[in-house]
């Protein structure tokens, strides 16, 4: 996996955060009159075609339209952020797809993820010390079972009892569940704009 060259502190550039929200724009604005994303968006700075993990989340008159994205860095970030985008407007199963009469009041967001860490807590209450509200997006994992919240999450839900909770449902666990097995991981996000 490659990451890195960012800016300073590991902070993208503002250059690279106006690059990725007009690529995300034009991947949506692409798909929906082709019917396909751009693959490859041509001249992209280095900072931009590293490998890194990304969501993009849209909303329509400040209503959720979407929210598609990438746990694990595969592609360069220019990339993932293209697919991610027009997946988030035409593949999200709770939504119709985007339509083209919404393109003036779609909002874009955009989270590029750090690499996710493996958080070791024997209880649930050990895991609820170890939360930090605010700051981390959690993955659960217990077999085939997977779910993830992004750290803006916490805004809607900032108890992390409750967070954890939501979180289990999401990954199609019981509430009060807890295993040796569940897998945890916790990660950051860069969010904007």
């Amino acid at each position: 996996m490659v990451l890195g060259p960012l800016a300073e502190n590991g902070i993208l550039s503002a250059v690279a955060r106006g690059a990725l929200l007009r690529v995300a724009g034009e991947a949506i604005a692409t798909g929906l009159r082709d019917q396909r994303w751009q693959p490859e968006p041509a001249g992209a700075p280095p900072e931009l075609r590293v490998q890194r993990a990304s969501f993009v989340t849209l909303h329509v008159d400040g209503q959720l339209r979407g929210c598609i994205g990438t746990l694990e860095a595969r592609d360069p970030l220019i990339v993932d952020i293209a697919r991610n985008a027009w997946s988030a407007a035409s593949r999200d199963a709770r939504f119709t797809p985007v339509e083209i009469s919404e393109l003036d009041r779609l909002r874009i967001h955009i989270s590029v993820l750090s690499v996710p860490e493996p958080v070791s807590a024997g209880s649930e209450t050990e895991l609820l010390a170890l939360m930090r509200p605010g700051i981390d997006g959690l993955i659960l994992e217990e077999g085939n079972r997977r779910g993830t919240f992004l750290p803006s999450v916490w805004e809607q839900l900032p108890d992390p009892r409750d967070f954890l909770r939501h979180l289990k449902r999401k990954a199609g666990l019981p509430e009060q569940y807890w295993s040796e097995s569940l897998q945890i991981s916790r990660y950051t996000t860069e969010s904007f704009p």
